[in-house]
C-alpha cells in the first residue's frame, strides 16, 4: 500500500493511545541504560526491547490472547504499527522470534523497573498518596491441569491415552505436601474460600494507594496460605520515606503477627476486624475509633477494580506462563499497563 501520509499523521490527535505512548516513551528512555547493559556482551537482539515492550502492552490493552494473533494484528493495523514504532513497509516479526526475545526480558527485572518508573510519573503528577494504602491478594490460576497434579513418590501407572489420559481422583487424598504438578512444579493447589473448588494457582498481590487507586507495587508468591500477608509486608517495606502510613485490608490480615509487623515498620494497620477468630481481633478500639479507619475500609474496595481489570482485560485469570518468576514478571507488567490506562483517564477528566 502506498501513502503520502505516515502512521503518525494517520492516528488522530485525541486517540487514547497517544497519551499512553507518550508516558511509555518516557519510561523507555529511563530504561535505555538498563537495556544497553543487558545486551552489552551479545549485542542488540533482532527485536529491540523497546518495541517488544510496546507490543506486549498492546496485547494486554486489547486483550489479545496469543502472540501469534498479536503479530497478525500488528501486521494489519496501522494504529498498532504506529504504537510499536514500525513503518508501513516494515516486516512484522515471527511469533516464535517474538516469544524467544521476550523470554530474555523475562529473565531480567525489567517489569518491576517499568512499573516503578510508571509510579514515579504518577507521583510527579501528584496522582498518588504517600500515606494511605491498601493491600490484598487474589489467586491466579496456573497453566496446568489437575491431571498433572500427581504423587511426588512412586511411579504412576502407564496412561491409557498418552495425549489425554483418564484420571479418577475419587477417594484419593491430595495435598501440596504429597503431590506436585508435573507441568508446573511451583503451582500449588489452593482455593479462594471454604466451599470453593481447589485449583493449581499462584498468589498475586497488590499494594494500591488510596487517592486514585493506582498500583504502587505487585508481588507473586507461591499460594501457601500465608502468601497474602507475607507479600503485603514485603511491599510495605518498599514504601519510600519515613512518614507514618496506614494500610487497609480485609479480615484475612487481622492476625497478631501481621499487625505487630506492620507497627514495627511504622505502618498503622487499618484492617477489617475478624471478631469470629479465636482470641478475637488484633485491632482494638484505639485504632477503630479514628475516622481514618472507616475511610480506609471504604477505600480498600477499590483494589478489586485493579484485580478485575487484570483478570478480564489483561487476561490474567489463567496465566500462560509457568514458574513464580515468569508469572511475577507478567503480573507486574500488567499492573504497569493498568496504571497507564488509569493515568490517561485521570488526565482526561477536566479539573473542577
Amino acid at each position: 500500500m502506498f501513502s503520502y501520509l505516515s502512521p503518525e499523521m494517520r492516528v488522530r490527535k485525541d486517540h487514547p493511545l497517544r497519551a499512553i505512548r507518550a508516558m511509555v516513551d518516557e519510561v523507555l528512555t529511563q530504561l535505555s541504560r538498563r537495556f544497553d547493559a543487558m545486551y552489552a556482551r551479545v549485542g542488540r537482539p533482532s527485536i529491540p526491547p523497546e518495541k517488544l515492550l510496546r507490543a506486549q502492552l498492546l496485547q494486554m490493552l486489547y486483550s489479545i490472547r496469543s502472540e501469534r494473533l498479536l503479530m497478525e494484528e500488528i501486521d494489519y493495523s496501522m494504529l498498532f504499527r504506529w504504537f510499536v514504532g514500525l513503518n508501513l513497509d516494515e516486516e512484522v516479526w515471527d511469533a516464535t522470534s517474538f516469544t524467544k526475545n521476550r523470554d530474555r526480558l523475562l529473565e531480567a527485572d525489567v517489569a518491576k523497573q517499568f512499573l516503578a518508573q510508571v509510579v514515579e510519573q504518577a507521583r510527579a503528577q501528584g496522582l498518588t498518596s504517600n500515606e494511605h494504602f491498601t493491600v490484598d491478594g487474589t489467586l491466579l490460576e496456573a497453566w496446568a491441569s489437575l491431571k498433572s497434579f500427581q504423587p511426588k513418590q512412586g511411579k504412576p501407572a502407564p496412561p491409557d491415552d498418552p495425549g489425554n489420559p483418564t484420571v479418577n481422583f475419587r477417594g484419593e487424598r491430595r495435598s501440596n505436601e504429597t503431590h506436585a504438578s508435573k507441568t508446573d512444579a511451583e503451582a500449588q493447589l489452593a482455593r479462594k474460600s471454604d466451599g470453593k473448588e481447589s485449583k493449581l494457582s499462584y498468589s498475586g498481590n497488590l499494594l494500591v494507594e488510596n487517592r486514585n487507586g493506582l498500583i504502587v507495587a505487585a508481588e507473586v508468591f507461591v499460594a501457601n496460605g500465608r502468601a497474602e500477608r507475607d507479600a503485603a509486608l514485603v511491599m510495605l517495606e518498599q514504601i519510600p520515606g519515613r512518614k507514618p502510613v496506614t494500610v487497609g485490608g480485609d479480615k484475612g490480615f487481622d492476625t497478631r503477627d501481621f499487625v505487630a509487623e506492620c507497627r514495627h515498620l511504622g505502618v498503622t494497620p487499618h484492617v477489617a476486624q475478624n471478631l469470629a477468630r479465636r482470641g478475637g481481633s488484633a485491632i482494638d478500639g484505639r485504632t477503630t475509633q479514628h475516622s481514618s479507619y472507616g475511610l480506609s475500609q471504604k477505600k480498600r474496595k477499590r483494589i478489586e477494580e485493579c484485580f478485575g481489570w487484570l483478570k478480564t482485560v489483561a487476561l490474567l485469570r489463567k496465566v500462560r506462563h509457568r514458574g513464580v518468576c515468569k508469572v511475577d514478571w507478567i503480573f507486574s507488567f500488567a499492573c504497569a499497563a493498568y496504571n497507564l490506562v488509569r493515568m490517561r483517564n485521570l488526565a482526561a477528566v477536566p479539573a473542577l
